[in-house]
């Protein structure tokens, strides 16, 4: 698979770093940002590379030459003039096939093994790398499909289709932290379908081509808790220089073991105020974003596993609780702090609730204690169970931990929160 990569960024909110070469070429750690994606991407086995270089761009022939040096192929396309994000695609030749289009402003580590395959099995026409940030409130947001429970065998899922696309400056209240990371597999037939509406040679990739596209319905986000950060601004550089210094970026590829820290939901990051049904009542407890920053920081996965009765209870709708649970995530942005994932049991074993929903009433195997939830993230983001923790607020939670062969399971209460017990394991690696 051919790799696209644009190169000629100017980097005017990073001058005060490095004004005198392309952003691409500013060293961090000793090497340029993009030394460091073709070593990532030859890792992964993909050594065709196109290079889109524009303002500056002798710096980076001069550097990577025709690749061998790295042990990868590269070609170039110059940028005579300005062409946006996406323009230059409609001019580079042999973009016949489906093909890999990186910004090469971002620092990342990635298992592109899992993402290509996940394109394959979806026949996606585009494919978006989407992920949490501690900023989502002034990023683009994809918003997926959640197919509902009487077409997806009793439990909701998400297709993973991008049904809205969030621009910074759109309106919006509560959301998922679900970040457009501007890592995207793209076919040919989608920037054929494009083309049909584009008057201009100056073509932005997102306002001009993904945008418009979504109501097709041909493209999908992939969720991946990886590392993926942009350089544009001073302090993203400095934090992105010390993640690699601390092997962060390495460590938060998928092929590697994960470890993680699972959260209650109730009681443990938000106030407990019985079986929450009130989006108004969902509050954070004090300290609760901050320790969820801390874990971001520490390196360790941020997982919600939470029971939610209130579906067999008949108390709430799948997208009411998907609204709580998007107040949640929503709440935690605005103070830097994210969750990787969230998993919920919509069970209950007991009846006789007045509309209660009888499919839901069962004895089944992801309600906690039992340790379902935790077996699934550890599947689904190759989570070494014994080098992490589950904090909760009730002995469900500690004995879930315990079923799923966690390190440690701590119960978290009003004298001991989740910020102290966060601060006792984690003070030491901020």
């Amino acid at each position: 698979m051919r790799t696209v990569i644009m190169a000629g960024g100017r980097g005017t909110r990073i001058a005060s770093v490095a004004s005198d070469v392309p952003k691409p070429m500013i060293r961090i750690c000793g090497k340029p940002i993009l030394e460091y994606q073709i070593a990532c991407l030859k890792r992964n086995g993909l050594t065709d590379i196109t290079l889109v270089t524009g303002h500056l761009g002798h710096f980076i022939r001069e550097y990577f030459g025709d690749g061998s040096r790295f042990g990868v192929t590269i070609s170039y396309y110059d940028e005579t003039t300005p062409l946006g994000t996406a323009g230059a695609l409609y001019k580079i030749p042999g973009l016949t096939e489906d093909f890999l289009l990186l910004s090469g402003d971002t620092v990342f580590d990635i298992d592109f093994g899992r993402f290509i395959a996940f394109h394959k099995a979806h026949d996606s026409r585009a494919t978006l790398m989407a992920h949490p940030n501690g900023h989502p409130y002034d990023s683009s947001l994809l918003v997926t499909e959640t197919v509902p429970p009487e077409t997806a065998g009793g439990i909701p899922h998400n297709s993973h289709k991008v049904v809205r696309w969030m621009n910074k400056e759109d309106e919006r209240l509560w959301y998922a932290n679900r970040v457009n990371a501007g890592i995207e597999l793209i076919s040919p037939a989608l920037l054929a379908e494009a083309e049909k509406s584009l008057t201009q040679e100056k073509v932005d990739l997102d306002r001009d081509i993904l945008k418009p596209l979504v109501p097709a319905g041909h493209i999908y986000a992939y969720d991946t808790p990886e590392y993926i950060k942009d350089m544009g601004t001073p302090d993203r550089f400095y934090q992105v220089e010390k993640d690699i210094e601390s092997g962060l970026v390495q460590q938060r590829n998928l092929s590697h073991k994960q470890k993680a820290v699972f959260l209650d939901r109730d009681g443990t990051l938000n106030r407990d105020v019985g079986f929450l049904t009130d989006i108004d009542k969902m509050e954070l407890i004090p300290g609760a974003a901050e320790a969820v920053r801390k874990i971001n920081e520490s390196g360790y996965l941020a997982v919600v596993v939470t029971n939610q009765p209130v579906i067999a209870r008949g108390e709430l709708t799948f997208g009411q609780l998907q609204e709580i649970d998007n107040k949640l995530e929503t709440l935690l942005g605005k103070e830097g702090a994210y969750i990787d994932a969230l998993y919920f049991c919509p069970h209950h074993p007991d009846k006789g609730f007045p509309g209660e929903r009888p499919e839901y009433k069962c004895d089944c195997a992801c309600r906690k204690p039992k340790p379902g939830m935790l077996l699934r993230a550890a599947a689904d983001f190759n989570i070494d169970l014994s080098q992490s923790y589950m904090a909760g607020d009730s002995g469900r939670d500690t004995e879930a931990g315990q079923n799923a062969g966690c390190r440690e399971n701590v119960l978290i209460s009003d004298s001991f929160t989740l910020l102290d017990f966060v601060k006792s394991r984690f003070q030491e690696t901020q």
